[in-house]
């Protein structure tokens, strides 16, 4: 294959899969806006309304890591063909429906998506030059950022002057080109860990997601000290337990423990968790408070569209920042951005904690957001690939894309919480809870900068774009039964 070939080839899978992650991502954000207008349209209670987010977080937890592993075994691109189709198939049938139960199922569906992640850092890893893989790996990592606050900007004149029924029909565009392209261009990587899948080792890992996720969700409704939350963390716990434990004493696990134990993946994952918590919490603090009432005492009455254009300074700083992380990394490492990115995350929280009554207060938040958010987002996955062989790519990276979820979810249901414990005579949550809420986002950033930088760092530091991603190629090392890298070489 001619080098000019080669480069058309790497641009066209780089398309396929930044298409289709896209198209994913959008699908995260974009219906957290429009819930009171679907609540009104279908007629349903908010609870039920809920579930269009929560099944969507659920399938998505669970599909993650086991689509990574699958690819890992079967082939990536037949597994990310699936994931492709299944995603345009919900949002074909969210699109079409005027059920809320049809759309609890098609979100569903939809969360099958979220194998899309492991799945194309594979993909990048086996195919593309070396010299390419940082960056590619780091736009991708941060597509994860970009289209959920894309989402939210673009979610308000879609609903206004389409219908919320757009919000799936955009999506599925997307991802049924990303499907078409895929399975005609998008070569079949070689690198494969072959074996079966760990049915009971799936089932504990999908349990205690459920579990977890399930009562991280209803917590704020039923009360954290309830029966029946208290029952579905306790279940999550214990499930935990059992799965870690059938894991380690399988030859073929679907997640390699000891994999997961290495320090450079460990803090990683943490940094990566707390991350998550500031991220996705976002949503749930800064639109809802540029869109309140002169009653309430604090925001500016913004309309979903108005609240929207305040997020669009994160994307673009988001997507500044995924597109030099690959000439930073190879000139820096993965760590730097990560341990910077995190602090600068901090930033705006700090800042919004004891300034938030002038716009241009909130246009600088969410541009120092996006920067920092950027580059830790996009430094992550690239750590993550440097500490696993190959053949694990999938199921970690998978993990560590499924880690900022739970983030997200538990710092959702955080800032939920404290909102509610605050709220006004009129319902409203109170100033003061805002400043609590961006105050306890501030300290989740500077603990995931912490654990950044206890990331292990490379003992031969790299030098040049060449030098640096043969360094990435060259940390993957023979593995040892279960597929665990050997770190003592490594780092």
């Amino acid at each position: 294959m001619s080098t000019e070939r080669s480069d058309r080839q790497v641009a066209i899978t780089f398309a396929a899969l930044t298409l289709g992650t896209a198209g994913y991502t959008l699908l995260q954000s974009m219906v957290l806006p429009a819930l009171p207008v679907i609540q009104r349209d279908l007629h349903t209670s908010q609870t039920t309304a809920t579930w269009v987010l929560t099944a969507y977080l659920l399938s998505a937890s669970v599909a993650t890591p086991i689509l990574g592993r699958l690819g890992d075994m079967f082939g990536k691109k037949k597994m990310l063909v699936v994931v492709y189709a299944s995603l345009t198939a919900g949002s074909l049938l969210a699109a079409l429906t005027s059920s809320v139960g049809v759309l609890i199922v098609a979100r569903v569906i939809q969360g099958l998506g979220g194998g899309l992640f492991p799945l194309s850092f594979g993909i990048i890893r086996d195919e593309f030059p070396a010299r390419r893989v940082p960056g590619a790996i780091g736009m991708m990592s941060g597509m994860l950022g970009i289209g959920s606050a894309f989402g939210i900007v673009i979610a308000g004149p879609v609903v206004d002057h389409l219908s919320w029924h757009w919000l799936f029909w955009i999506p599925l565009i997307m991802s049924a080109i990303a499907t078409l392209a895929t399975a005609l261009f998008i070569p079949e990587s070689p690198v494969r860990n072959p074996g079966r899948v760990n049915l009971p080792a799936a089932a504990l890992l999908s349990g205690w997601l459920v579990a977890l996720l399930l009562g991280l969700n209803r917590g704020s409704a039923w009360g954290w000290t309830s029966g029946g939350t208290l029952a579905l963390f306790g279940a999550a716990v214990a499930l935990v337990v059992l799965w870690i434990q059938v894991e380690e004493r399988s030859a073929v696990p679907l997640i390699d423990m000891t994999m997961m134990r290495v320090p450079a993946v460990w803090w990683t994952n943490v940094a990566a968790l707390l991350l998550g918590v500031g991220m996705y919490s976002t949503f749930i603090v800064i639109p809802p408070f540029l869109q309140a009432p002169p009653e309430a005492g604090y925001g500016f009455d913004a309309s979903v569209t108005t609240s929207g254009l305040y997020m669009l300074p994160t994307s673009m700083a988001m997507i500044i920042m995924s597109s030099l992380i690959g000439k930073i990394t190879v000139r820096r490492g993965a760590k730097q951005p990560l341990v910077v990115g995190s602090l600068l995350a901090s930033v705006p929280f700090l800042i919004l904690s004891v300034a938030h009554r002038e716009p241009w207060e909130f246009f600088i938040a969410t541009t120092i957001q996006g920067i920092g958010i950027g580059l830790a987002f996009s430094s992550m996955s690239n750590l993550i690939i440097e500490a696993v062989p190959p053949t694990q790519t999938g199921a970690a990276t998978g993990m560590n894309a499924n880690i900022r979820t739970i983030g997200g979810s538990i710092g959702s249901q955080v800032v939920t919480s404290i909102l509610a414990s605050g709220a006004l005579a009129s319902g409203l949550p109170s100033e003061h809870g805002y400043s609590v809420s961006f105050a306890v986002l501030a300290v989740s950033m500077v603990a995931a900068a912490v654990a950044a930088a206890i990331v292990p760092v490379r003992r031969q530091p790299t030098s040049t774009p060449a030098a640096g991603a043969a360094a990435t190629k060259s940390m993957a090392l023979p593995e040892p039964r279960g597929g665990a890298p050997a770190t003592t070489q490594s780092w």
